[in-house]
């Protein structure tokens, strides 16, 4: 007996109860056909295979049309409910961001955490005050996997680390600019190369495990080398420290543009550091979803716009 239920389910095609709605709504196959947009031969060849998966008649000709069976009466609510039900599953999802509601998972560096996230999160608070938002440090590997199983759902990267076979946007470019606290000796606005190299530098790496970044690659080209007093995990650290003493330090420039630092000197150089593409990615079961597409044009509206 299961088998044979599991048989009939099988056998069951949506767009058959599609023209047995329209047929019990228009008790007249040519309507039904117009409604539908089908010829009327192609109505009635459905109806016959309606009448088979049903075992009945369903409809029976009459001098105004046709009348539904018994067997059609008791069918007719069921069947207009789930062909209900599937429009609601297949319909796109309405976002309103006013009302919307759950939480939005990021991922970043410290320096894309405050010159990416922390506006994003200040606009979606404005427009979506209802949303949460999490974030978390990018970690050094297995993002593309957690973006797969949701624990992340947007990356906020530089290009040089991000995943080049998920769904990305560029958001913006950025460069390093050269910075001191006022006190530096070097009163000039511009720093020579040798200047540079002459004093104790401060970098930032996350990991905890370098010394070396991308002004170090083009000093190398000139044959020149630089001395990293300390190497530290965040931004906050790195100009806490540049008020101390007399360190230099390269920095995305967006860090000061979005807050300027009082106390910060910015140098001119020489140095010609290839600039910095940040970049969102995220992975494809969300490219369709109404809410994700929408906080994805807010950081763009956002961010990229500058």
């Amino acid at each position: 007996m299961g088998e044979i239920g599991v048989a009939n389910i099988r056998s069951v095609d949506m767009n058959l109860l599609a023209v047995f709605d329209a047929l019990f709504d228009e008790r007249s196959v040519t309507r039904a056909a117009d409604r539908l947009s089908l010829t009327q031969p192609t109505v009635s060849g459905m109806l016959q295979r309606l009448r088979r998966t049903f075992s009945d008649q369903l409809f029976v000709r009459t001098s105004h049309g046709i009348s539904p069976t018994p067997r059609a009466e008791a069918l007719a609510g069921p069947i207009k409910e789930l062909l209900a039900n599937v429009q609601l599953l297949v319909k796109a999802e309405a976002f309103e961001p006013a009302n919307a509601e759950g939480t939005i998972k990021l991922c970043g560096s410290d320096y894309l955490q405050h010159a990416v996230i922390t506006p994003l999160i200040k606009e979606l608070r404005r427009r979506a005050p209802k949303l949460k938002v999490l974030v978390s440090p990018r970690p050094a590997s297995g993002v593309a996997d957690l973006l797969a199983r949701g624990e992340i759902d947007l990356c906020i990267s530089l290009r040089d680390v991000a995943d080049p076979d998920l769904p990305s946007t560029v958001l913006y470019h950025d460069q390093y600019i050269c910075v001191a606290r006022k006190k530096h000796p070097v009163k000039a606005r511009r720093m020579s190369i040798k200047q540079v190299c002459t004093f104790d530098h401060l970098l930032v790496d996350p990991t905890g495990r370098s010394m070396w970044g991308p002004v170090d690659n083009v000093l190398a080209a000139l044959g020149q080398r630089r001395r990293i007093a300390a190497a530290v995990p965040s931004f906050h650290i790195l100009f806490e420290l540049l008020h101390s003493d007399d360190f230099v330090a390269f920095v995305p420039e967006r860090l000061l543009l979005r807050d300027p630092r009082s106390g910060i000197r910015i140098f001119d150089t020489d140095l010609a550091i290839p600039p910095l593409e940040v970049m969102a990615t995220w992975h494809p079961r969300v490219s369709g979803d109404a809410r994700h597409k929408w906080v994805r044009e807010i950081l763009i509206r956002t961010v990229g716009a500058e």
